[in-house]
């Protein structure tokens, strides 16, 4: 029995050939049958390079005559819904990049549909798979459950909102941030959060004190207008802690000792190559892993939805 996965991608944009494209195309088990793209150069350069038979304008004829098990719908949030609800009624399984559309409600909408139709989903909630902050988290774990986590995204120059407006800094990109408090720290009881707008007329500053429901600690610090792009992360149980950064390294520290047990990004991911340092490799594989065992990812459009409704809860729950 052939156990490849087929795939169809809606998308040839510079992120999809940055994470998706590489990382499929390096999986035996995975076949690209065709791509779509309204630019029909765009179309035709992405295929070129990751060796793709079929390019399409018309996604809905490329999914007639090529019939994939699985579809990656690479777009802005803004303009993926329409299609996400025709590949669901397919009964298509579907990937789709953060954020998983423009409101919690769109959210879940999408999720009932695909519970529906039994699809699988996923969102692409990358720093869940970031090999060294995965690593990290479990050395940690080792010691006893997280009682503080933190999670850090700060930029330089975000005084406008994305895609003209269409989507907020918060629910587009700082979302990350909110989504990884969740992956370390549980769900949410209860937060207090100070949202501002610094030097622009957008709200481009978020931060956040949560208790989660075991009683442990998330801090959210977000701000798009410092001095330079930092994503990092801190986790902390019983005398032990980690300070993880995707784009360097994770630094362990144990019993008080002042010399961390170090831990380089590339060693972690086993390659210097941005999509597998990254975690694009590993959570597209987890996704290519589920489609074959049916199982439903734990960054499905359902619980999608609860990440959405904690970026919701952030703007509403202000000091």
């Amino acid at each position: 029995m052939d156990n490849t996965v087929t795939v169809a991608f809606v998308g040839a944009g510079l992120h999809a050939n940055y994470a998706h494209y590489p990382s499929l195309a390096e999986m035996e088990d995975v076949q690209i049958v065709a791509l779509c793209d309204l630019s029909p150069e765009r179309a035709s350069a992405t295929a070129q390079r990751w060796n793709v038979p079929r390019t399409y304008t018309d996604y809905r004829q490329m999914l007639d005559e090529t019939q994939p098990q699985a579809v990656y719908i690479i777009l802005p949030p803004h303009q993926m819904f329409d299609i996400v609800v025709d590949c669901l009624n397919r009964r298509l399984h579907v990937f789709i990049e953060k954020p998983p559309g423009i409101t919690a409600e769109q959210t879940r909408n999408l999720a009932r549909l695909a519970e529906r139709n039994g699809c699988l989903t996923m969102v692409g909630f990358q720093r869940r798979f970031v090999p060294v902050v995965v690593q990290a988290r479990k050395k940690v774990e080792e010691r006893g459950a997280i009682t503080q986590c933190l999670a850090r995204f700060v930029k330089s120059g975000g005084t406008e909102a994305y895609y003209g407006g269409a989507v907020d800094i918060l629910t587009c990109d700082a979302i990350h941030a909110v989504d990884n408090l969740r992956w370390m720290g549980g769900e949410v009881k209860r937060l207090v959060s100070k949202v501002d707008r610094w030097h622009a007329p957008v709200y481009n500053a978020f931060n956040a004190l949560m208790e989660f429901e075991s009683g442990a600690t998330g801090i959210l610090l977000t701000n798009w207008v410092t001095g330079r792009r930092i994503y990092s992360v801190e986790m902390h149980a019983y005398n032990i802690s980690a300070y993880a950064e995707p784009d360097d390294r994770a630094l362990i520290y144990r019993d008080g000792s002042l010399e961390p047990e170090v831990i380089l990004n590339t060693e972690a991911a086993g390659s210097s190559s941005p999509h597998r340092v990254l975690g694009f490799y590993d959570e597209n594989r987890y996704f290519i892993d589920c489609v074959k065992s049916g199982q439903q990812p734990q960054t499905c459009f359902a619980d999608a939805v609860k990440t959405m409704e904690l970026v919701e809860r952030i703007y509403h729950e202000r000091l």
